[in-house]
């Protein structure tokens, strides 16, 4: 509807001068141009006549009939104040039709057609509004409705509308059944969305969906709407569905069913085509996509025969980054839709290989080489043997022979082997390069490891070993133990070598007889040190330390007289008095992190994810007060690191990590040390 109104007397004549004024100028009068209105709009077509001849002088969109205008003529149009004509006209589908109500209300005349009958007729001119209500049945389809007023005298209004009668003891029509009906299958919620064209009865109160499954004939109530589209899950994957919509009304009268749409559920199939390779970086997994599939779920079989989660992803590969070395791990795969449906398993094997040695140094002797390298044998797998590969230009080509030498093995207290080699096959003054490889049972190689790379001597050996080194002290400290020997000052030293050892006691005399150090290389340290801090749990246990000097051609001291200047330490005790409780699913890691410019040194913790925890906790021991003090200030922290900043230098903390899960309680704390220095300068 557009808002109209009469102009009054006065503003009528002044209107009428000044179209005069221009059409004196020589203005011709504008052609009224053609106005198509989009149903259910009216278009409106204006007249200076009552009999609604000769050419409109205006034609509008009006949403509604409802204009007053007074005893003027429409606002936007020019028209005499007496004796003009609007008639409105729209042409609509009324979908299945049923009863209408039309009521009018005019002065002066009014008339009302119904594809071209009259149904309402007051034409007269009257001094008063009038009215008119007429109940009729509209027919099914499309119709054109028109209305003719005219306003001879006076004052003028007109008003009309046309509703449906929705009551159910009188509409006994029911809605046309749904058109332009589609099915089909979201992937991304395995959910069937169902749609539709919109129905064109005004009387229309919504939509209901029923679905049946194939080959039965009874439908399933699934839901209702106003809109023109629904979604379903679908009961069982791998069955077709059809759907169909039914309109419903205000009188509660219910189409026929819509044409039947059929949707296909798939059912979710194990990934095909699941490979796994064992790589140095991890466990590789690859498959092919499986149709509806919208994530993945890779787990893998316990020796115990329990199947562990590892990860969902949404791609058709995964690498298990922290599978063990050496061991064979079954994987299996399933799919899963969108609605959280998993298909069976599919499986696979792989191993990784053993890690690649580390550490690799090379020394020149003369017509020779000799070689050292670490493994370690806690996480680097389980090493059958050692390849080593030489070349004269890099890289290194390790796809010929490799190196024949003898290896020699020594245990590190820290854990670590170290093997050692020597290439008898080298010419005098010539420069080598050398890489090692690990290997399996299988004969299955490592990656490479670093390159070494030594220029051999002329053949003039030296067999001198440099003298004794001379221990100035060995302190037990809060954070370890330190060593101080007294520089040697061969020209031809090239390392120190510190020794770390058990002390072996005479069982007579209670334990108090002789001492004996028994002991193995734990360090390597270069010529300008004199210096060592050993780290050494705070656990009151006795050790010994020697250090030994080596020469650039392999001579030590140690190794040539079988003797050394040992001390024996007895380490300070600060273990914490509360003991930790066994039975943590934590791993927990610390150490001392790399301090930034002005700060003090940080320690810096790790742990493993535990499945079901809601956060961690985490807890510094407090000699003083003795106990584990909480420092995570989020109750509990998400991730599984945590960085503390208040740790004293020049001692050894203790640390807790504890996981919360979801009812409120902790596991088993993680427990770790670390031993912090004081801070240089």
């Amino acid at each position: 509807m557009r808002p109209h109104y009469r102009l009054s007397g006065v503003g009528a004549v002044g209107a009428v001068c000044g179209l005069a004024g221009v059409l004196l100028g020589g203005a011709a009068t504008p052609a009224v141009a053609d106005v198509s209105c989009a149903s259910p709009a009216w278009k409106a077509q204006f007249y200076a006549n009552t009999s609604f001849s000769g050419t409109p002088k205006s034609t509008a969109c009006d949403t509604a009939i409802s204009e007053n205008y007074g005893t003027g003529d429409p606002a936007g149009v020019t028209l005499p104040r007496d004796n003009f004509a609007v008639r409105w006209s729209v042409t609509r589908d009324f979908g299945s039709g049923g009863p209408f109500t039309f009521s009018a209300a005019t002065q002066d005349g009014i008339r009302v057609y119904l594809d071209g009958v009259r149904k309402i007729d007051v034409w007269r001119n009257v001094s008063s509004t009038q009215s008119k209500t007429l109940n009729l049945t509209v027919p099914a389809g499309k119709h054109t409705l028109r209305v003719d007023f005219v306003a001879w005298t006076g004052s003028a209004n007109v008003k009309f509308s046309y509703t449906p009668r929705s009551t159910a003891a009188v509409d006994k029509v029911r809605p046309l059944a749904p058109t332009a009906v589609t099915g089909k299958l979201d992937n991304a919620t395995a959910k069937a969305v169902v749609s539709w064209a919109p129905n064109k009865e005004m009387d229309l109160a919504g939509y209901r969906l029923y679905r049946r499954e194939s080959g039965k004939t009874t439908w399933a109530y699934v839901g209702m709407t106003a809109g023109t589209s629904l979604t379903n899950l679908p009961t069982t994957a791998g069955l077709t569905y059809y759907y169909e919509v039914r309109a419903y009304d205000k009188a509660g009268n219910v189409s026929a069913g819509s044409a039947d749409v059929p949707v296909t559920v798939l059912a979710m199939t194990p990934p095909a085509g699941l490979t796994g390779q064992g790589l140095d970086t991890g466990n590789k997994l690859t498959w092919k996509a499986v149709p509806g599939a919208v994530k993945y779920s890779v787990e893998w079989r316990d020796t115990d025969g329990g199947i562990r989660f590892l990860a969902a992803t949404t791609t058709t590969g995964y690498t298990d980054t922290a599978a063990p070395r050496s061991e064979r791990r079954s994987y299996l795969v399933r799919s899963i839709d969108g609605a959280g449906r998993y298909s069976g398993y599919a499986g696979t094997e792989a191993s990784r290989p053993v890690a690649a040695p580390h550490e690799v140094t090379a020394r020149a002797d003369a017509n020779r080489a000799a070689l050292t390298w670490k493994v370690n044998s806690a996480t680097g797998g389980a090493y059958y043997g050692y390849h080593v590969y030489r070349s004269t230009s890099l890289p290194v080509d390790t796809t010929g022979e490799p190196v024949r030498c003898d290896v020699r093995l020594t245990a590190l207290v820290d854990g670590q082997k170290q093997y050692s080699c020597t290439d008898t096959t080298t010419a005098a003054e010539t420069t080598y390069h050398y890489v090692v490889k690990g290997y399996d049972n299988g004969s299955r190689e490592s990656v490479a490891s670093g390159t070494a790379s030594v220029t051999t001597l002329v053949s003039d050996r030296d067999l001198t070993p440099p003298a004794a080194v001379s221990v100035i002290a060995a302190e037990a400290t809060e954070y370890g133990i330190t060593l101080d020997w007294k520089a040697n000052t061969e020209s031809d030293l090239a390392r120190y070598v510190v020794y770390v050892g058990t002390v072996l006691r005479d069982d007579e005399d209670g334990g108090d007889g002789e001492a004996v150090c028994s002991g193995s290389e734990y360090a390597y340290l270069n010529t300008s040190t004199t210096h060592y801090l050993y780290p050494a749990k705070p656990d009151g246990e006795e050790r010994c330390f020697w250090v030994d000097a080596v020469d650039t051609s392999g001579n030590s001291n140690y190794r040539w007289t079988r003797a050394a200047d040992a001390r024996i330490v007895t380490a300070l005790d600060l273990t914490p008095t509360v003991p930790t409780p066994p039975g943590s699913p934590l791993y927990l890691n610390a150490r001392a992190g790399e301090p930034s410019p002005g700060q003090q040194r940080p320690v810096e913790l790790s742990w493993n994810a535990v499945e079901g925890a809601t956060g961690y906790r985490v807890y510094r021991w407090d000699r003083a007060a003795g106990r584990y003090e909480q420092l995570t200030v989020a109750d509990p922290i998400a991730l599984t690191s945590y960085t503390d900043t208040t740790a004293a230098s020049g001692t050894t903390h203790y640390y807790w990590v504890t996981a919360v899960l979801a009812d409120g309680t902790e596991t088993a704390p993680g427990a770790d040390w670390v031993p912090m220095p004081p801070t240089a300068g």
